[in-house]
């Protein structure tokens, strides 16, 4: 059993490795995408100081703390990366989900190896994001190990509960000959229910409920709010429990619509 669990394990940090050798390979587009992310992150600052002209305080929130979340919000903006539904619709375009279904690994477990290892490498690529924000927009950083290790836990805990989210919705490509409306509609899902475009803080508190109880907020709202102090660190306990709870019940919830989905497969090509 043992020599089988090292076996399972060397198999899918092999996968996750693989990831680190794209990205080396194919680095003009790892360029274009921190460029991308550079150029957002000022269009984010300076819409937010246009909004602040007029008034200290938006919803309770200052200018400081509205850029100090936005801009932490930009930097870890991976968290927040769904790309399930184009990988199934492309495997079964090509006939490769025959392949991937006859590997002797779980594929659900192998993927996520994979989607973990990728999140990690486009952190790293937010490196020079992360420069910019620091030496031009003043952006502090946390001091506190305690707050590190707790955002370190929610951030981890938030995305395995979107990557089971996003496993089901890729699901949903097997249903389709095309997955390019799934993934722009849930892009922008994203964007909004996961705090990305504005802190969910400020919403009205109906609003803020239900937007905070979706798994695209426990993925990024929830960990970014508390690395950059917009949520209490006396909040933790109670969060980190609500994205156990959504993790408890998303991952068997996720592998029956797998399996159950899987039926009903048509491959295209081969």
């Amino acid at each position: 059993m043992i020599l089988s669990l090292r076996r399972q394990g060397e198999a899918h940090a092999a996968l996750a490795g693989m990831v680190t050798k794209t990205f080396f390979i194919y680095h003009w587009s790892a360029i274009i995408a921190v460029l991308q992310s550079l150029i957002g992150m000022v269009v984010f600052v300076y819409f937010w100081r246009a909004l602040y002209a007029t008034t200290a305080t938006i919803a309770g929130l200052t200018l400081d703390v509205t850029l100090g979340y936005i801009l932490l919000a930009r930097i870890f903006q991976p968290l927040g990366s769904l790309s399930m539904a184009g990988e199934f619709a492309h495997q079964q375009r090509e006939g490769g989900i025959a392949l991937l279904l006859l590997r002797p690994l779980d594929i659900q477990l192998a993927y996520y190896a994979e989607r973990l290892a990728t999140v990690a490498v486009a952190l790293g690529r937010q490196l020079p994001v992360a420069l910019v924000a620091l030496l031009f927009f003043h952006l502090r950083w946390p001091a506190s190990p305690m707050v590190w290790a707790v955002f370190i836990v929610s951030a981890l805990l938030g995305r395995s509960v979107l990557f089971c989210l996003d496993w089901m919705l890729g699901c949903l490509a097997f249903y389709t000959t095309s997955a390019w409306g799934l993934d722009f509609a849930v892009s922008g899902l994203v964007l909004f229910f996961g705090g990305l475009l504005v802190p969910l803080a400020m919403l009205p508190d109906w609003m803020r409920l239900i937007v905070q109880s979706t798994p695209f907020a426990q993925a990024i709202y929830v960990p970014i709010s508390l690395l950059s102090g917009l949520t209490p660190l006396s909040e933790a306990p109670r969060l980190l429990l609500i994205q156990l709870l959504w993790l408890a019940g998303m991952l068997p919830l996720s592998r029956l619509v797998f399996a159950v989905a899987i039926r009903r497969i048509t491959v295209q090509g081969g």
